[in-house]
């Protein structure tokens, strides 16, 4: 979608909508100088209509704002970016299980396109959506992916929704290798939800990621993979997704990475047979999110112990 076209709809959207109005607002910068406390309640107010319950959290999304606020661990730092998190992954499950890396650099200007290969997928460290894939070099759009990356690394991605742990990442950008299977109409992620270490929901997501709701499906299991019917913006799938034999492995695995975290996803995604690491994400959509039925923000918040306050 032409760039301004996409901005003239956001622009609509806010108009009509309130919290993309603030959403909209919040991505201008407009915000920038609230505390993130305020940040969070203005935007949870304008979110969910109602006051956030930062004293008392109990629905999911109330809880993964006070992690933002208050389980702040330089960890997280690590975890984030997509080019430390590589170490980080390989040292704790194997390096089988990580996309290889083709380069790192500061800038745009410093990539060696000679170097690499016919196909390769460019990644910001720091943020998500900063991705240019190439499958043909001879047709590689390079002004396009400039203009992609070069966005990305002016923005400071922890504003966005107050996602403490993207703020102090590095602003870089790698190659990776190209995964054929990723980017289709049909690829399939696997999404484990760990609360307090436990891999206690489990999402198959089929469809390109960060689409439109009708292009994409995400079919929620708990932990004994029994089908959970409830969703948030892509609904679930009819017939429901076959569930892999790598799933145990998938969960066990995510299990040893979330160790003694109070919450975080792991996402992985299997080619050619092998289980690939994706990213850790502490904050799903952001925190906010609106579940259909509404109830499950409730349920799944209560499924999470929270830390002691530091």
């Amino acid at each position: 979608m032409n760039p301004a076209v996409k901005l003239a709809l956001r622009a609509a959207r806010a108009i009509v909508v309130p919290y993309r109005r603030f959403e909209f607002l919040a991505s201008l910068g407009l915000y920038d100088s609230l505390s993130d406390e305020e940040f969070i309640r203005r935007m949870y107010k304008s979110f969910m209509g109602r006051e956030i319950d930062l004293d008392n959290p109990k629905t999911l999304c109330e809880k993964l704002n006070w992690l933002k606020l208050h389980d702040r661990r330089p960890e997280y730092t690590l975890m984030a970016d997509k080019y430390a998190v590589k170490s980080y992954v390989a040292e704790r499950i194997g390096a089988e299980h990580v996309v290889p890396l083709l380069g790192v650099w500061d800038s745009f200007d410093e990539i060696d396109f000679d170097a690499l290969p016919e196909q390769f997928v460019l990644k910001c460290t720091h943020d998500s959506g900063g991705v240019a894939v190439c499958r043909d070099k001879s047709t590689f759009d390079r002004k396009l992916a400039r203009k992609i990356l070069e966005k990305s690394l002016a923005r400071n991605y922890s504003l966005l929704y107050r996602e403490w742990a993207y703020k102090n990442v590095p602003r870089r950008i790698i190659a990776e290798q190209y995964i054929p299977t990723l980017g289709r109409s049909d690829s399939v992620e696997f999404k484990i939800t760990c609360l307090n270490g436990i891999a206690k929901l489990n999402t198959i997501c089929r469809g390109p990621a960060h689409t439109f709701a009708w292009k994409r499906t995400n079919d929620h299991y708990d932990r004994d993979m029994k089908r959970l019917k409830f969703y948030v913006a892509y609904k679930n799938p009819e017939p429901p997704e076959k569930i892999p034999p790598q799933m145990h492995e998938i969960m066990t695995m995510s299990e040893k990475l979330s160790a003694g975290i109070p919450y975080v996803r792991v996402d992985w995604y299997i080619s050619e047979g092998r289980i690939y690491f994706g990213e850790f994400t502490f904050y799903t959509w952001g925190g906010f999110m609106r579940f259909n039925p509404p109830e499950w923000d409730e349920i799944l918040g209560s499924w999470l112990e929270l830390p002691a306050k530091v």
